[in-house]
This record gives C-alpha cells, sequence and structure tokens, in this order.
C-alpha cells in the first residue's frame, strides 16, 4: 500500500510539472503577445515588399515597436499587399498615422516605419468593416519622393533637349549663320566709317553741351519769372485786399442809405395819411357848403318854422 502512494505521488508531482511546462511553452509561443500586443492592417499599393519578411521590425522615430505578423495580397480586385503587424500596446499609433517601406541599400533588409503626421489626433482604434484590426493607411517613402523628383527632372531634360533640337535645327541654324554674318558686315562698316562716326559723336557731345548751357539759362529764366510771379502774386493778394475793403464798405453804406430810404418812406407814408385825412375833411366841408347854397331861400330868409308833422 505504501509503495503505491508513493508513485502516486510521484505520478502527481509529474503531471503537474507537465503542465506547468506546457503552459509554459504556451506562453512563450506567443500565449503572452496577444497581452502585449495590438494588431493591425497596413494595404501596400505603391511600394515594393522586397526584404521584408514575417517578424520583420516595425518601428517608430527609429525605435523598434513590434514586428510584422504575416502578409498576403490582397485579391478581391486590389492589386495591393495585405499586411498585419503587431505592435506594443503602449505605441501612440494616431487616426492619421502612415507606414511606409524603409530598406537599408547596403544589406536589402526593410523594416516598416510608421510615423504620426498630428501628434494630437485620437488613436486609431476605430475597426471597418469587413477588417479584422485597425487600419494604418499607406504613406510615401523618402524614396519614392527622390524617384519622383528625379523623374520630374528627367522629364524636363527631355523638353529642354527637345528645344534645344528645335533651335537647332536646319532653318535656324541657317538664320543664326546668316545674322552672324550681317553682324559682321556691320562691324566691317563702322570700322570704315570710324572717321565719320567719330564725328557724329563729337557733333552729338556739342549738341549736348549746347543743350545743356541752354538748360542753365532756361533754369535762370524760370527762377527769375518764379520770383517775378512771386510778386505779382503779393501785389494781386495785396489788391484783391483792398478791394474786399471798399467792397465791405460799399456793402455797409449801401445798408445804411436803404435804412435811411426806409425811414424816408414811413415818413412820407403818415403825412400823405395826414394830407389825405384833411383833404376828407375839407371835402366833408366842401360837401355841406354846396348842401347850404343849393337852397338860396334858406340862406336869405332862414328855415323858418318847420312844417308840422303828421297828426300835429
Amino acid at each position: 500500500m505504501e509503495a503505491e502512494a508513493r508513485y502516486t505521488l510521484v505520478g502527481t508531482i509529474v503531471l503537474i510539472v507537465s503542465l506547468l511546462l506546457i503552459a509554459g511553452l504556451l506562453w512563450l509561443a506567443g500565449g503572452a503577445d496577444r497581452v502585449s500586443y495590438r494588431h493591425y492592417t497596413i494595404y501596400f499599393t505603391h511600394q515594393s515588399m522586397d526584404g521584408l519578411d514575417v517578424s520583420s521590425a516595425v518601428k517608430m522615430r527609429g525605435i523598434k515597436v513590434g514586428v510584422v505578423d504575416s502578409y498576403q495580397f490582397a485579391g478581391g480586385g486590389l492589386d495591393a499587399v495585405r499586411m498585419d503587424i503587431k505592435v506594443d500596446q503602449a505605441t501612440p499609433i494616431r487616426s492619421n498615422a502612415e507606414a511606409l517601406v524603409k530598406r537599408n541599400f547596403v544589406t536589402g533588409v526593410a523594416t516598416i516605419e510608421i510615423r504620426n503626421p498630428d501628434a494630437t489626433s485620437p488613436l486609431l482604434t476605430e475597426v471597418l468593416p469587413n477588417e479584422r484590426y485597425p487600419v494604418i493607411a499607406e504613406g510615401k517613402s523618402d524614396l519614392d519622393n527622390v524617384a519622383n523628383a528625379l523623374s520630374k527632372m528627367a522629364e524636363n531634360g527631355a523638353q529642354v533637349l527637345d528645344k534645344v533640337n528645335l533651335l537647332l535645327s536646319d532653318a535656324n541654324r541657317k538664320g543664326i549663320s546668316d545674322t552672324i554674318q550681317n553682324l559682321q558686315a556691320i562691324s566691317t562698316n563702322l570700322a570704315d566709317n570710324k572717321q565719320a562716326f567719330n564725328t557724329a559723336v563729337q557733333s552729338i557731345h556739342d549738341a549736348a553741351d549746347e543743350f545743356r548751357v541752354a538748360g542753365v539759362s532756361i533754369t535762370r529764366a524760370a527762377r527769375s519769372a518764379e520770383s517775378s510771379i512771386q510778386s505779382v502774386g503779393k501785389n494781386a493778394d495785396g489788391a484783391i485786399n483792398q478791394a474786399t475793403t471798399a467792397m465791405e464798405n460799399l456793402q455797409r453804406q449801401t445798408s445804411d442809405v436803404s435804412n435811411r430810404l426806409q425811414g424816408l418812406a414811413e415818413i412820407g407814408t403818415l403825412e400823405f395819411t395826414s394830407v389825405s385825412r384833411d383833404l376828407r375833411s375839407s371835402a366833408d366841408a366842401v360837401s355841406s357848403a354846396g348842401q347850404r347854397l343849393s337852397n338860396p331861400r334858406g340862406i336869405l330868409f332862414g328855415t323858418g318854422k318847420p312844417q308840422p308833422g303828421p297828426g300835429e
């Protein structure tokens, strides 16, 4: 019985150790990765995957933050490579993050570089429909920028060469040759007529001197005229001031005369009213006298007794 109990204890210990060993192997095989890593998906359409493999490094600002988990062709009509990566859960991958391929030209080893153009953007957590993990957008590598610049330079160089070829066409070469010959003929004529040219230059120089003297005279005359104009302006200002004073005096005298005429008109109106009143009184007196003269008998014999009225 003791032997069986001992064997049972040993078997139990061996079983527990085996289970612990299996659990440790599972943890080392990646069971812990699901706890300390976050997964993302990248679709590479324009960049080459040369030098990349599973477990290739994923870096941010030169620091390794994860590895490539898997990659395959996207399919579904997309000419792209679908790559799943896993990065440390403390890595700040923003919603506007970009992924690009950086390649060592000496060793040929490539890595995935993740950049955050705006560090204030929220973290990338949204999972799109039909996707397993959040999708990081594909960026443009420095090599692509250099290639594009070189391509543009090549295109510009080709255009320049085409323009040079057009400039150096047979017709243009003939025109340039004729122009050079004409310049040579002009140079020869100038050399032959050097004396006449010098004479013309001297004449121009003399004319310039005369113009300079005339300009000085004109300047002096202008200054003199300016002084005269200033004097005339001052005199005109004085005359205008005197005329203004005279006009003010004339206006003042006219106002006085107008006031006096208005007073005389008022006095004449009063006198005319008095004369009219006297004339009316005289007319009344004349009318009374006329009435009396119309009855001479009354004047001579008096009015007599008045006739008795009815009923008297």
